[in-house]
């Protein structure tokens, strides 16, 4: 998924920055038609070199030489076309048009370089090699060479007493390399040869050498085949043709036969053989190349003998990774890739409009890739990658377009990084501060913090995440990281750089031993220094092994971090000896090495040869070249037996090599594996000391051969099965055959996750696995990746799972239980804190002691957003045990630990307050017993109460005598009364709507009497209308509210009367509670009889909500609400009712009459949970009858 995810964000990013496609296209208007190519001319000739180059014009073209601007001249004329003309060729000491020349086209887009052109006069040189006298017998072989430097290449004719030989005859053979064979000779070949080298130049001779026959005198005696002329490394350019001579002589005459070291079959089309034997190939490319065998073998025997030499073909570079045109934003980053074959391998380089790139620290070049960090417009010009070697050069170009754009994001900010493990590093940032809700994707890059010219990656992510891992690091490295947030049409300026160190790892593999002995009893072992890459740490300690082949009894040697040799003293003489070593960073000991077998010598009192010093280098991926040499003071050697294996598989036939031979190819090896490699010189008195190396072959730098070295990912990774902490996974082996076991590594973490201690990682062989200890209901990201022969594939998509809920595991805290009345007790207690654990109820078991110990206990839940309870008739005189447990819809959680409440005889208690006892000197019920409140401050609660008391029974009446009853024309009621919800009033019609009537009205409480008369209750001559005295109860967690009896229709429908204009609040569910009244104090609650918010709530000391149960109280007579609501019309102009206008302005209009049907809707009550609106007032007023 992460693949796939930095795919899809890089791929949008692409399609939103490439908007203007018309500039993209415009660079692709400039380009050459025709290129200069090497010209070979005579001193003297005319030349032309042609250039043509197609663009938006105007389009100009320039010439280079040697890299340096020509001006044009009476010696070099430019023609209109573009090409070169070169009148007359010079070619002095002084001044020669012989070099290197180049075109440069320019347009407004930017320049372009050509590829490069020589040009070359023709000549040819004094020989370097000339033919010397030679003396054979007659029937044998003669052979006579030359060598001659020209240009073009010089062909070689033969002349015999001046006078032309046939190039090939039965028995004369002349090759083009220049050497002439003549077999069988004859007394009459004898005489005066040489050769003549000839080209379009000049015709050169070289001296004359003589041929001496002598004649044979009886028969020839028996001969082993031996190689007079064996094959000679060649080196050729692409398709030229290359001679491998091979001559050899013996009696009777050998027969001469080729093969390829590596079995693979000569080309059949392009190759023959030559004379009698000499092996030609024409037409040579890169798959001719390789080592060839000539072998000389006596007929009919299996006596033989035989050559080597290696082809190489030499290929002009070819570009196989073309740069692509991008655009890119102001302060991005863009790459350029380039990827080149030739053989030798190409030199890379990079032009900027036809000039050389100057490097820095903002533009860098990583291997063959070209890169631009922190773009400026500048930047914007056409780039060339230039791929060249001793065959040719070629050029690919691409633009970079920059976009400009002012309304960009600033930087992503407080970066940070933070170690994973020894490859990986967890990086995470905060938004930008400015237009983060326009950034569509971050890119984030990273490279080492040591050394020079360090190669920069970038990882393109989506806007979805702050966060990345970035894997594939290399152990105990640090690695320096920046971020930048890209929008559509620009980007950020680069955050701040962050660095961070990889942990130590076990190094990736052992040093590579070097065995020799200098004597029958000891072995020499000595190593390198494994590189870094290698070593994954600091190395501290190597440990050698060894044992017989023959005894299972493992000798251990630990060996300090700076050693690099080690001898082994002691041992027996003539015993085959196996080896193996191993290195420790702080991490641990590392796989060991497999075994290497070493046998020392034979006790001998003849001197046998030294040990040679062994030198093995790579040749190419495939071959390894050994060099060795003896010492000055060892015994004469009479040859040399090498052999060499594959580790782990058996050993190869032994080769036996000639006594002046020093260096010899092995071919036919596969890339990236270890040979073991082991020599002896072969004396006198028998086998030499014996030397073994160890050698790995590198892998083969074709860029497809690099694609194709890295396995492909697992796919169809899916979840089995899971549950609340494990989940069970499964993927398939990619479609590649791997020779070698294979190994998967799984990453798993929650989604979003900013700790490192969250992500983890899992090993197995298997395809399937199961990973355990998981959270529970969270959303998990599962990735594989596969290994193989010591390289990973890249993780595989991405794939989500969410973990099932789990029962909570752990118990409430902070149970606290309280008294708030004789048989009534508070349980209140904490939220749990699990993370992503919805509790959908709790459950509270309590039970007196009596009770727990018969096992009854009493069970009572409350929803999950709940954190208190009330326990309701509770028996005096008896212990109570509480407990409570949390409960999803999984299961139950555990429960949590017993608190005991000890409830008292006598208990009396007067107030709404949580109820103590006396003898206690703290309100609260813990879980340790009840706390009481002491007899002193009880007796200053108790005198505050009485002064409060009388001051308040001072203040209502001093209200009452101001309220005397005053005549109006019209009897008006005011009617307010308390109610769970809003409701609708009276029906009246529109023109008597409330909001048609103009009303001023202060916000007071449900329940109130003020200094101007303005009440909430019904008022006549008689005086104020209430209810009876009600029962004080703690109104708590009741979600079921019993309606009283069904005396409200009755008693509003007694306060309508003709005339009478009515009040009424309605307090949307959501405002604060109001204060109470003076009045409320002194006598309590007016309107009481209906029961308030079932599930609302309200705040107490503890945290947590409880609901309101309605009171059992009831309401006064339905007859004497009527009676005092008729009496009221006489007292309705009296004082009272005048001092009501400075709060009430109501329109007097008059109402035709209208039946009056009370209903239970009609009614309006002042709620007492509303936390957010103000009531409405709602009026009418009814015509008198």
């Amino acid at each position: 998924m992460a693949n796939f995810k930095m795919k899809w964000s890089r791929s949008w990013l692409l399609f939103v920055l490439f908007i203007p496609l018309t500039s993209v296209l415009c660079f692709s208007e400039l380009s050459f038609i025709t290129e200069p190519s090497d010209v070979t001319v005579l001193p003297k000739d005319p030349a032309v070199l042609d250039c043509q180059a197609h663009g938006q014009p105007p389009v100009t073209i320039r010439w280079l030489k040697n890299g340096i601007r020509l001006a044009e001249s009476e010696h070099i004329h430019f023609l209109p076309n573009g090409s070169l003309f070169i009148p007359k060729i010079k070619h002095t000491k002084e001044d020669s048009d012989e070099g290197y020349y180049q075109c440069l086209s320019q347009n407004r887009y930017g320049a372009i370089l050509s590829q490069r052109s020589h040009l070359t006069i023709a000549r040819i040189t004094e020989f370097e090699l000339h033919p010397v006298n030679v003396v054979v017998s007659e029937g044998s072989v003669a052979r006579f060479s030359c060598a001659v430097t020209s240009s073009p290449p010089a062909t070689i004719t033969w002349e015999f007493n001046q006078s032309m030989l046939p190039l090939q005859t039965d028995r004369i053979t002349v090759l083009f390399n220049g050497v002439l064979q003549i077999h069988n000779v004859q007394l009459k070949d004898a005489g005066r040869y040489r050769c003549v080298a000839t080209n379009i130049a000049s015709r050169l001779k070289s001296r004359e050498a003589t041929l001496t026959v002598s004649k044979e005198l009886g028969p020839k005696p028996h001969q082993k085949p031996q190689i007079i002329a064996g094959p000679q490394n060649v080196t050729a350019s692409l398709h030229q043709t290359v001679v491998l001579e091979c001559v050899a002589t013996g009696n009777p005459s050998p027969i001469i036969s080729w093969s390829r070291a590596d079995s693979k079959p000569i080309d059949v089309y392009n190759a023959k053989v030559l004379g009698n034997g000499n092996l030609v190939i024409t037409d040579v490319n890169p798959k001719h190349s390789g080592i060839y065998l000539c072998r000389a073998t006596t007929p009919g025997t299996r006596n033989h003998t035989t050559a080597a030499a290696n082809l190489t073909v030499l290929v002009p570079p070819s570009i196989v990774e073309k740069p692509e045109s991008q655009t890119r934003p102001r302060a991005g980053t863009t790459r350029f890739m380039c990827q080149a074959e030739g053989v030798p391998s190409p030199r890379i380089s990079w032009l900027k409009n036809g000039e050389l790139v100057h490097l820095n620290g903002r533009i860098k070049m990583y291997n063959s890739k070209l890169v631009i960090t922190q773009i400026i417009p500048e930047d914007d010009a056409i780039y060339q990658c230039v791929a060249e070697n001793e065959q040719g050069s070629v050029l690919s170009l691409a633009r970079l377009i920059v976009v400009m754009s002012e309304d960009r994001p600033s930087a992503p900010r407080n970066v940070h990084a933070e170690t994973i493990s020894s490859s990986a590093i967890l990086l995470a940032w905060e938004k930008p501060l400015y237009n983060a809700d326009k950034v569509i994707a971050y890119s984030i890059h990273y490279m080492k913090a040591e050394g020079l010219n360090n190669e920069e990656y970038q990882v393109v992510i989506g806007n979805d995440t702050t966060s990345y891992i970035i894997d594939d690091l290399e152990p105990a490295r640090n690695y320096s990281f920046y971020i930048v947030a890209y929008m559509p049409m620009g980007a950020s300026r680069m955050s701040d750089q962050v660095s961070q160190h990889t942990l130590e790892d076990v190094p990736l593999r052992t040093p590579e031993l070097t065995l020799t002995s200098h004597s029958s009893t000891d072995i020499h072992v000595s190593w390198q220094p494994l590189p870094a890459k290698i070593s994954r740490g600091q190395v501290l300690a190597y440990r050698l092994s060894y044992r017989t082949a023959s005894d299972d009894t493992l000798t251990n040697v630990e060996l300090p971090q700076n050693s690099t040799e080690y001898l082994l003293a002691g041992l027996q003489p003539d015993t085959i000896y196996l080896l193996r070593m191993a290195a420790s960073t702080r991490v641990g000991w590392c796989e060991p090495s497999a075994w290497t077998s070493h046998r020392t010598t034979k006790i001998s009192s003849n001197k046998v040869p030294s040990a040679p010093i062994l030198q093995l280098e790579p040749l190419n991926c495939t071959s390894i070249v050994a060099r060795w040499q003896t010492s000055p003071d060892s015994v004469v050697v009479r040859g040399f037996r090498l052999c060499y294996h594959e580790e782990g598989q058996p050993e190869q036939p032994i080769i036996v090599l000639q006594a002046q031979t020093f260096t010899h190819t092995i071919g036919g090896l596969d890339p990236r594996r270890k040979y073991h490699v082991k020599i002896l010189a072969v004396g006198k008195a028998g086998d030499g000391h014996q030397t073994d190396q160890t050698i790995s072959t590198p892998g083969c730098v074709s860029a497809r051969d690099q694609v194709a070295a890295a396995p492909p990912p697992p796919h169809q990774v899916t979840v089995l099965t899971s549950n609340s902490s494990a989940v069970s996974l499964r993927w398939s082996h990619p479609a590649f055959s791997a020779g070698k076991a294979v190994s998967y590594t799984v990453r798993y973490t929650p989604v979003g996750t900013h700790n490192v201690s969250d992500i983890r990682y899992l090993q197995t062989t298997k395809q399937s696995v199961t990973v355990r200890n998981l959270i529970p209901n969270t959303r998990y990201e599962f990735v594989v990746r596969l290994h193989v022969d010591q390289m990973s594939s890249p993780w595989s998509s991405v794939v989500y799972h969410q973990t099932l809920p789990a029962a909570p595991s752990q118990a409430p805290a902070g149970v606290r239980v309280t008294l708030i009345e004789d048989d009534t007790a508070l349980v209140s207690w904490r939220e749990l804190s699990e993370p992503n654990m919805v509790v959908t109820h709790y459950s509270i078991l309590y039970a007196s002691q009596k009770a727990w110990m018969a096992g009854h206990w009493q069970r009572i839940q409350r929803e999950g957003s709940h954190t208190m309870a009330l326990l309701e008739k509770l028996e005096q005189g008896n212990v109570y045990l509480v407990k409570l447990c949390a409960s999803n819809k999984v299961g139950d959680g555990p429960f949590s630990e017993p608190v005991e409440l000890a409830l008292k005889h006598g208990l009396v208690h007067r107030s709404k307050n949580p109820r103590h006892s006396e003898n206690s000197p703290d309100p609260a019920v813990f879980s340790d017993g009840l706390y009481h409140i002491d007899q002193r401050s009880m007796t200053g609660i108790m005198v505050g109460v009485s002064i409060a008391l009388t001051c308040i029974a001072m203040c209502a009446l001093i209200l009452i005598s101001k309220g005397k009853p005053r005549k109006s024309s019209s009897s008006k009621v005011i009617a307010v009364g308390a109610s769970e919800g809003p409701l609708t009033g009276l029906p009246l019609p529109n023109d008597y709507r409330p909001e048609n009537m103009e009303a001023f009205l202060p916000m007071i409480s449900d329940h109130f009497m003020d200094s101007k008369g303005g009440c909430n209750i019904v008022i006549n001559s008689a005086g104020p209308v209430s209810n009876k005295i009600q029962s004080r109860r703690w109104l708590l967690f009741k979600k079921e509210i019993r309606n009283p009896p069904g005396t409200d229709v009755e008693t509003r429908a007694s306060l309508y009367e003709a005339g009478k204009t009515v009040l009424r609040y309605d307090e949307r569910l959501g405002s604060a509670p109001l204060p109470p009244s003076s009045r409320e104090i002194i006598y309590g609650p007016f309107h009481s009889n209906k029961s308030h918010a079932g599930e609302g709530s309200q705040e107490t000391g503890d945290s947590g909500n409880y609901s309101n149960e309605e009171s059992n109280g009831e309401m006064s007579h339905p007859q004497t609400t009527l009676s005092s609501g008729a009496e009221s019309s006489e007292s309705d102009s009296g004082p009272a009712g005048s001092e009501l206008k400075p709060y009430y302005k109501v329109e007097a209009e008059r109402m035709p009459n209208h039946p009056f049907h009370p209903s239970a809707s009609d009614a309006s009550w002042l709620s007492g949970t509303s936390d957010d609106s103000h009531p409405t007032l709602h009026t009418s007023k009814a015509a008198s009858t």
